[in-house]
């Protein structure tokens, strides 16, 4: 490597090191991922002709431009569709779509909540994003116990749930939706796949953790389940919330038949879903006017557009852009090369070790270098739903569970249910881990001993 792609590397670690500490340092890790975007392409272009050779002086520019808008075409598909998603779930959950989930989950049982929680949470997830399903869940929780000790076993279960449930699914978890963008893995071949993986990892974490909980629930009345949240004012009838939810996660969960019929990216299908929801709702509202008189306008879809993280949006935009700064330079090429060197090609290993990165460093730019590191090949482990490929979606979503800060799932409900780090490692981590390795196993017999899919 050049002097110049060495200190592109530097600054790209640097960062990476800044949004590792964001708690610390108090800056967002958005800022810090649109500076190493601007600066990484910034030193790029001191010395451009070093990485395009055979390209004259005078059409640099030019080439240039094209190479960055071509990283840049390429992830707005991912930022689209993550802001349709984002759109659309906000949409549910603020007309009272989610209402039911907390009606099935009413129980007496200690255990058998566990239970309800983790594949309530598994399959949720499977559709929205883990973030957003974690925050639904804790809400819920909080209804359903008062217990402090009962209830952080309960959230850091909700955690690994929503990182595995989000694992097998193609617009599960930000990994995923950028692995099938890219035609890495289809939908059908991440669920078929990497579902049982996926169910192990959290059935034996579940098993685990239920020997911590024993009796029934001392539920005190006044935060018993009402038939109407006490968070939200809904002004459509239970009918019409039936419909948003529908309309809205079975929407998500249709984007990719669309995308297999129509061979159309994903983020087309899910600004499709967003229109007709969109309208729908503004229908209902419309209609609620009319008969009622009253003008709720809060939960309206226009308005709702302006509860979108877009700090998230913005870090998604930097750090994907950073990336590929370090692919057009060739650093994440000589990477991937030498972890073949170091493990001799066993995928098992290489795929494992960046799922257990993924619980210190943010999993969307490990996933994102691993696509440089490795490009895509017509057959073997790098074609489309090769082993590679399989297990990266797995491990990275699934290796963010084994800290708490590894994954938007754990920061989330760290600070929604005041979980200490210390706390999580002692009493989680470990049985994240387990069940984190148990997933990859069973990935290996079924791919060895039951079927091997080409």
């Amino acid at each position: 490597m050049s002097t110049l792609s060495v200190v592109i590397v530097i600054v790209f670690c640097a960062g990476y090191l800044f949004i590792a500490l964001e708690s610390v340092t108090k800056v967002n890790k958005a800022a810090v991922a649109l500076l190493m975007f601007a600066a990484c392409w910034t030193l790029y272009m001191v010395n451009p002709e070093s990485y395009n050779p055979g390209v004259s002086v005078a059409n640099i520019p030019s080439t240039v431009s094209n190479i960055i808008e071509r990283h840049l075409g390429s992830t707005s598909t991912t930022l689209f569709f993550l802001m349709g998603a984002m759109t659309i779930v906000e949409i549910v959950d603020q007309n009272g779509g989610f209402d039911w989930v907390r009606k099935i989950m009413k129980t007496k049982s200690k255990r058998t909540l566990l239970w309800k929680i983790t594949f309530i949470t598994f399959f949720l997830s499977a559709v929205l994003d883990n973030m957003t399903t974690s925050i639904v869940m804790i809400m819920i929780l909080r209804k359903l116990t008062s217990n402090r000790k009962d209830r952080l076993i309960y959230a850091s279960m909700i955690i690994l749930a929503a990182n595995s449930g989000g694992a097998f699914s193609p617009i599960g978890d930000v990994t995923t939706i950028m692995l099938w963008n890219k035609n890495l893995i289809t939908s059908a071949g991440v669920v078929s796949e990497i579902f049982i993986p996926s169910l192990v990892s959290v059935i034996i974490p579940a098993l685990l953790l239920q020997a911590q909980l024993t009796g029934n629930l001392q539920t005190p009345e006044d935060i018993q389940i009402s038939e109407e949240p006490e968070y939200q004012v809904l002004d459509f009838s239970g009918h019409q919330r039936i419909t948003i939810f529908f309309l809205g996660v079975g929407g998500l969960m249709f984007v990719p038949v669309f995308k297999t019929l129509t061979n159309l990216p994903p983020f087309v299908g899910i600004l499709l879903v967003l229109s007709i929801l969109w309208i729908v709702t503004e229908i209902f509202y419309r209609r609620l006017h009319r008969f009622t008189g009253r003008k709720s306008f809060a939960r309206r879809v226009s308005n709702l557009l302006s509860h979108i993280d877009l700090s998230t949006i913005l870090f998604f935009l930097g750090i994907l852009m950073a990336v590929s700064c370090l692919e057009e330079i060739g650093a994440l090429k000589l990477l991937g090369n030498g972890l073949n060197v170091t493990f001799q090609g066993n995928h098992y290993m290489v795929t494992g070790i960046i799922g257990v990165l993924s619980s210190v460093i943010d999993n969307v730019p490990l996933v994102a270098g691993c696509m440089g590191m490795y490009p895509a090949q017509a057959v073997g482990d790098m074609a489309t739903n090769g082993i590679f490929w399989q297990l990266l979606a797995y491990c990275a979503g699934v290796g963010g569970s084994i800290l708490i800060i590894g994954s938007a799932a754990g920061v989330v409900v760290m600070g929604l249910e005041k979980i200490t780090f210390g706390w999580y490692m002692k009493h989680v981590s470990w049985i994240a881990l387990v069940g984190y390795i148990a997933g990859i196993l069973s990935y290996w017999l079924i791919r060895n001993y039951i079927v091997v899919l080409h």
